[in-house]
C-alpha cells in the first residue's frame, strides 16, 4: 500500500465517523439555522414603512420625504379613528399635533421637526450595522471552526494513544499517512460546512432581496474568505495534531495546546477589537494567524488593493508548508510515547 492510498484510507474513515457524529450533524443543521433566521427573519419583520394618517396638509411632503407611507384624511377625526383602528401607527392632525396610542412616535417627531439639512461628502452604500455585523461573523466563523475542529483533531490523537489502538494502526499505514488523512478529513468537513454556509446565506441574501450594495460587497468578501480559510485552518491542524501527540491523557490537553490556542485566541480578538484601526487591520491582513480573518474583513469594507488579498495568501500558503512540517515532526516523533507527556524538543529530537 502506497503513502497516497494510505492516506485517502485514513482520511475515509475519517469522514465515516464524523458524519455518523450527531454533534456534527446537529452543529452543522444549528448553524445553518441561525444563518437562515439572521437573512429572512428582517425581511418577515420589516412590513414596509410606518404608516401614518395626516389631517394637517403641510406635514405630508415632510412625512413622504422621511419614507413614512401618508394617508391623508379630510379632517383630524378621521385621522384618529384611523389610528384607534390600528390602520395607521401614528397621526398628525391641525396645530399641528401628532397623536398616538401609548408611545411617543419618535420617528415622526424627528421628521416634523426642523433641522439643518446634511450633505454627506462620501457616503457609504452600507449600513453602519451591517458594517460591524458582517466582518463579526467572517471572524467567528474562522474562529470557531478552527478553534472546535482542532481541539477535535487533537483529542482523537489522544484518545488513539490512550486506547493504544496506534499501535495497532502505524502497524498497518505510516505514520505521516495516519496524519495526513485525519487532517485532510477535517480540513474537508470544516471547509464543506463553511463553504454551506456561505452559500446558504449568499443565496438568502439574494432571495429576500437583500440591499444590492451589501450583496455586492459580501460576494468578493467570501470568495476570498473561502481559500483563506482551507490555508490557515490546514495551517493550524497539523499544529493542533501535534500538541495533542504531546499528550498522553485527555487532562495534558490544556497544557500540550496552550500556544496553539494563544495563536488563535489573540489574532481573533486583535482583528475584532481594531476593526477601526486601518493601519493595524492592514498588518494583521498580513500577519498568517489573523489574515484569515483581517483580509477577508478588509476586502469587505473596500479598504483592500486588488494584488493584496495574493500577496497575503501567499504568506499564508508558505507559513502553513512551514507549519504542516513542524507539526507532522512532532506528532511523528511523539505518537508511540503513551505512557507520559512527551516534551516539544524531545518529540523534535526524537523524530
Amino acid at each position: 500500500m502506497t503513502t497516497f492510498e494510505a492516506t485517502r484510507l485514513v482520511a475515509a474513515r475519517e469522514l465515516r465517523t464524523k458524519l455518523r457524529d450527531k454533534a456534527f450533524l446537529y452543529s452543522t443543521a444549528f448553524f445553518l439555522v441561525i444563518v437562515i433566521a439572521s437573512i429572512v427573519l428582517p425581511a418577515i419583520l420589516d412590513s414596509g414603512p410606518e404608516r401614518v394618517a395626516v389631517a394637517e396638509p403641510a406635514a405630508t411632503a415632510p412625512l413622504r420625504q422621511a419614507g413614512f407611507d401618508v394617508v391623508e384624511t379630510p379632517d383630524a377625526a378621521a385621522a384618529e379613528q384611523l389610528l384607534r383602528d390600528g390602520e395607521v401607527e401614528a397621526a398628525v392632525v391641525p396645530g399641528p399635533e401628532i397623536l398616538a396610542m401609548e408611545e411617543p412616535p419618535a420617528d415622526v417627531v424627528r421628521a416634523l421637526s426642523a433641522s439643518p439639512p446634511v450633505r454627506l461628502l462620501d457616503p457609504g452604500d452600507i449600513d453602519p450595522f451591517l458594517l460591524f455585523l458582517i466582518p463579526s461573523i467572517l471572524a467567528m466563523l474562522f474562529f470557531i471552526t478552527s478553534y472546535t475542529y482542532g481541539l477535535q483533531i487533537a483529542q482523537s490523537v489522544i484518545e488513539e494513544k490512550q486506547t493504544r489502538i496506534v499501535e495497532i494502526l502505524v502497524s498497518s499505514v505510516p505514520v505521516r499517512a495516519l496524519l495526513a488523512g485525519k487532517v485532510a478529513a477535517m480540513t474537508l468537513l470544516a471547509f464543506g460546512q463553511i463553504a454551506l454556509l456561505a452559500l446558504v446565506a449568499f443565496v438568502g441574501m439574494r432571495v429576500t432581496d437583500v440591499d444590492t450594495g451589501v450583496v455586492n460587497a459580501v460576494g468578493p468578501a467570501l470568495a476570498w474568505f473561502l481559500p483563506f480559510f482551507v490555508l490557515g485552518f490546514l495551517m493550524l491542524a497539523t499544529v493542533w495534531a501535534g500538541v495533542g501527540a504531546l499528550a498522553s491523557r485527555q487532562e495534558e490537553i490544556t497544557s500540550t495546546s496552550s500556544p496553539v490556542q494563544m495563536a488563535v485566541l489573540i489574532p481573533f480578538f486583535a482583528v475584532l477589537f481594531l476593526q477601526d484601526n486601518a493601519e493595524a487591520q492592514r498588518i494583521l491582513s498580513y500577519i498568517p494567524f489573523s489574515s484569515p480573518i483581517a483580509m477577508p474583513i478588509r476586502m469587505f469594507n473596500g479598504d483592500a488593493a486588488g494584488w493584496e488579498p495574493v500577496v497575503s495568501l501567499l504568506i499564508l500558503a508558505v507559513t502553513a508548508l512551514l507549519l504542516l512540517a513542524a507539526g507532522a515532526r512532532v506528532y511523528e516523533g511523539s505518537l508511540m510515547r503513551t505512557r507520559q507527556k512527551t516534551s516539544l524538543m524531545a518529540a523534535w529530537k526524537n523524530a
